[in-house]
């Protein structure tokens, strides 16, 4: 959701189409700097916030982080752009932040998996108390990116100090282009089992509901449309009906316009795939996460 306006807009644009789960930034996303949040900004985010009912609410990190940058430079704003957007959650009580890991920029996987690492420690140890979780996205390994492989997303994990401050990610998109093949009930599980297997389930908290313009194994991340790019509806159909991630929250990042009608319709194509009973009473409850 878009925060022209006030941060707090987010929940009014989140009302105005029937979301109970959505996605903001918490800054202008394409700069380093960003005014402070006031103490009104924050007033007026919780009260819509309370308002809107809408629960949880993710943040996303800016695009410009690379917590394993090869240049010093880089590598210090990320971690000071990393930082303030911490602090920024943790005032505005929005519980995860994701971000992507990174793109290691030739120096190798193992180099830029250690950097990630890294940051996180000094990151954590310097917001201590904090209730807001660090959330690793799985990518789609355009580029030098990590995080395209659940085996990238286990070796961070295991070198940090608190690891209950972290959580996983899982982009459709950015899963299917990495050569995770969901399109059938047995690459489905398939997928889920390895993820349980590395990772284990538990630290899954959030997930990017998108199709892909792009085939499977490609590594190139392209946001489509549920059901008109080359995942298809069968994938949907078993993420949404799938018990283990019922409370889990499915965030749409696909592409929209200023009156949000695609998202409209991108959210009744995933609830149109619950059983009617379901959909129904998880409109009414709130607890239907897409």
């Amino acid at each position: 959701m878009s925060i022209k306006g006030g941060i707090h807009t987010a929940h009014e644009r989140g009302m105005r189409i029937g979301c109970t789960t959505i996605q903001l930034f918490t800054k202008n996303n394409t700069q380093w700097a960003a005014k402070p949040l006031s103490e009104e900004d924050i007033k007026n985010y919780k009260r819509l916030e309370k308002k809107s009912r809408i629960r949880p609410v993710v943040a996303h990190s800016s695009y410009l982080i690379n917590l394993c940058a090869r240049d010093p430079l880089v590598l210090k704003k990320s971690r000071r752009g990393f930082k303030d957007e911490l602090d920024r959650c943790e005032r505005l009580g929005i519980p995860y932040l994701v971000f992507h890991p990174g793109a290691h920029m030739e120096r190798g996987e193992q180099e830029g998996i250690e950097r990630v690492a890294e940051s996180l420690n000094t990151l954590h140890e310097s917001t201590q108390g904090y209730d807001v979780m660090s959330v690793l996205e799985v990518t789609a390994g355009q580029g030098t990116a990590i995080g395209f492989r659940f085996e990238h997303l286990k070796k961070i994990i295991d070198a940090l100090e608190m690891k209950e401050r972290v959580g996983v990610c899982i982009d459709t998109c950015h899963l299917f282009a990495a050569g995770y093949d969901i399109t059938t009930e047995p690459g489905y599980e398939r997928t889920f089992d390895e993820f349980e297997d590395i990772i284990g389930l538990e630290r899954l908290v959030v997930f990017h509901v998108n199709d892909s313009k792009r085939e499977l194994g490609s590594r190139v991340d392209r946001h489509e449309h549920i059901g008109k790019g080359r995942i298809g509806t069968v994938a949907f159909r078993f993420l949404m009906n799938d018990p283990r991630f019922v409370k889990v929250p499915k965030i749409l990042e696909t592409p929209k316009s200023e009156d949000m009608h695609e998202d409209v319709m991108n959210l009744r194509k995933l609830r149109g795939l619950l059983p009617r009973r379901t959909r129904d009473k998880s409109l009414r409850s709130g607890s239907a996460t897409a």
